[in-house]
């Protein structure tokens, strides 16, 4: 029961330190702590390196969170699925990936720099994104290609 829900309270101890971290007072102290904490035993428990001052959605799911690496300044959108061992890094300066609304992200894809990814996108497993990936668009390959052109279910 603890590992299935893995993904969701890393998820939550983020948002905790998050939304305490510049609070005044004790009990925000207290909670801020709480949620490092919960990063860091979540974070081992998962094989996970997301940092705690990623933008992530609450209703992010990442069924399997072995192997993700998400960079300080990455944004992750509401209702994203993202599979195992996905990067989402920077290149140079500082710029993260900006993911928005509805993406799926495939197992052991890379996406780097400042690029965003349109709503409902998908991006291929092992798929190296440099590029913006547009709206309801795919992206495969090495690096990855905007598929046109075929119709998506």
């Amino acid at each position: 029961m603890l590992i299935d829900k893995r993904d969701q309270r890393l998820i939550r101890a983020i948002h905790r330190y998050q939304h305490h971290r510049d609070a005044r007072g004790l009990w925000a102290r207290l909670q801020c702590a709480r949620g490092k904490l919960g990063h860091e035993i979540w974070s081992l428990l998962s094989g996970s390196d997301i940092n705690r001052e990623a933008d992530l959605a609450a209703n992010l799911r990442m069924p399997h969170p072995t192997g993700i690496v998400m960079h300080r300044n990455a944004r992750v959108g509401a209702n994203c699925l993202i599979m195992q061992h996905v990067t989402l890094g920077e290149i140079e300066g500082g710029k993260a990936p900006q993911i928005s609304d509805d993406v799926y992200i495939g197992a052991g894809a890379r996406i780097l720099g400042g690029v965003t990814i349109g709503k409902g996108a998908r991006i291929g497993a092992n798929a190296v994104v440099l590029q913006n990936v547009p709206a309801g668009a795919t992206a495969v390959g090495v690096p990855a290609r905007i598929l046109t052109g075929s119709k998506q279910t």
